[in-house]
């Protein structure tokens, strides 16, 4: 902020001061008057005097800045000198050259008539740094995303991983390692109320408080993006209550040294081929598989396939299994069936009883691409891939 004189002060006051009063003080030295008590109350409280600090309390960062227009101005120090009992003035400006954040001067005006007009600081008006408002600007200037069909399968993706739970949400909390500067193209987030999602990550800029920034695009689940600086955006995510990062579905949630739910630690993802005579299952037979996960023997688990409806009531055969250790079963499963979701078999079977059944577990598969599908959820590439019915293939997401 640029030093005024004391013509400067005056002029830009004119507006607030009253006639001074016969015999005391004008209603301009009592705002100021006002306005330095409550500073003093501060360094009271606290033992010190208030400092600039972005991630700092509102009231602390405004005393801060009106002691240092206090410390400036000549005609303040003059009428305050009598009442600084705690050396107040004789101090250099407490503002930290490293700090960039600025109040403009109509901004301390207002703010300081508002500090006159009650005892109670919680009466003060939120006087926004040129930072606070730099990002509201960029959150708010959001634009029609031009190609937003071409994102719009990663956001499905991603609700469904949500829904099944090979997602997961967490807190963006502030100050802790990955979250506080990581940020990275192809990441996801909840800002706003809407799936954010990171798609590019511009060359890296040197910030006026010397932290290295950079320019995103973010796409959002509305149809629509932004360009809002990377410190923006953790801001951002900072102040949301319900700003979230959703996690990765890799070896992170999937594959777990310790049981979730009281799980085995231990898992076989099986393939099985019905034996049914039912016209479609013949006529698919090849292709048409039941995947699933257990944590006990496969054999038994199929033992009694032909009375139950799980199985299309017929026996089964075991064409492939697939043994995976420290993994979280139920997530395992959830993530394979929303992979092979597309190639579901729609199916009506009857029970014993004749009730009506659709089993989930079965899909039109060929075993090699099973084949390939493990091998990517062991390698943590799975992510990258979506099933293609018509290909019959693993393909990249984006792709088609």
């Amino acid at each position: 902020m640029s030093d005024l004189d004391l013509d400067d002060l005056r002029s830009e006051l004119d507006e607030f001061a009253q006639p001074e009063k016969a015999g005391g003080r004008s209603a301009r030295e009592e705002r100021i008057i006002a306005g330095f008590e409550e500073i003093q109350r501060f360094v009271e409280k606290n033992g010190r005097v208030p400092r600039h600090s972005e991630d700092g309390n509102i009231f602390e960062r405004l005393y801060a800045v009106r002691l240092d227009r206090i410390r400036l101005l000549e005609e303040c120090r003059s009428l305050l000198k009598p009442l600084d009992h705690q050396g107040l003035l004789t101090g250099a400006p407490v503002r930290s050259s490293a700090s960039q954040e600025s109040i403009d001067d109509e901004e301390l005006l207002s703010e300081l008539e508002g500090a006159a007009g009650s005892s109670d600081i919680t009466t003060l008006r939120h006087v926004r740094t040129s930072t606070e408002k730099r990002e509201a600007e960029e959150i708010a200037s959001r634009e029609k995303c031009s190609d937003f069909e071409k994102f719009k399968p990663f956001f499905q993706r991603v609700q469904s991983d949500l829904d099944s739970g090979v997602r997961t949400t967490r807190r963006f909390v502030k100050d802790s390692g990955f979250l506080k500067a990581d940020i990275q193209a192809g990441q996801f987030f909840i800002l706003g109320g809407q799936i954010a999602y990171v798609a590019e990550v511009g060359e890296p800029i040197k910030a006026p408080n010397g932290e290295t920034d950079a320019r995103l695009r973010v796409i959002y689940s509305n149809g629509t993006e932004s360009d809002l600086l990377l410190r923006s955006l953790q801001r951002a995510l900072y102040k949301d209550e319900a700003g979230r990062r959703i996690t990765e579905p890799s070896a992170g949630p999937l594959f777990a040294a310790q049981s979730e739910e009281g799980e085995e630690a231990t898992g076989v993802v099986y393939v099985l081929r019905s034996k049914a005579d039912h016209p479609t299952v013949a006529a698919h037979r090849e292709i048409l598989h039941k995947i699933g996960v257990t944590g006990g023997d496969v054999a038994r688990r199929i033992a009694n396939a032909r009375l139950d409806p799980t199985f299309l009531m017929a026996d089964v055969e075991i064409v492939a299994t697939y043994e995976l250790y420290n993994v979280n079963r139920t997530r395992l499963e959830n993530l394979i069936h929303r992979i092979f979701g597309p190639a579901r078999l729609d199916i009506e079977i009857k029970d014993r009883f004749g009730h009506p059944i659709t089993p989930r577990e079965w899909f039109l598969v060929p075993l090699f691409v099973v084949d390939e599908a493990i091998d990517r959820i062991r390698n943590g590439s799975i992510t990258e891939f979506v099933y293609d019915p018509s290909a019959a293939a693993l393909v990249k997401v984006g792709s088609r």
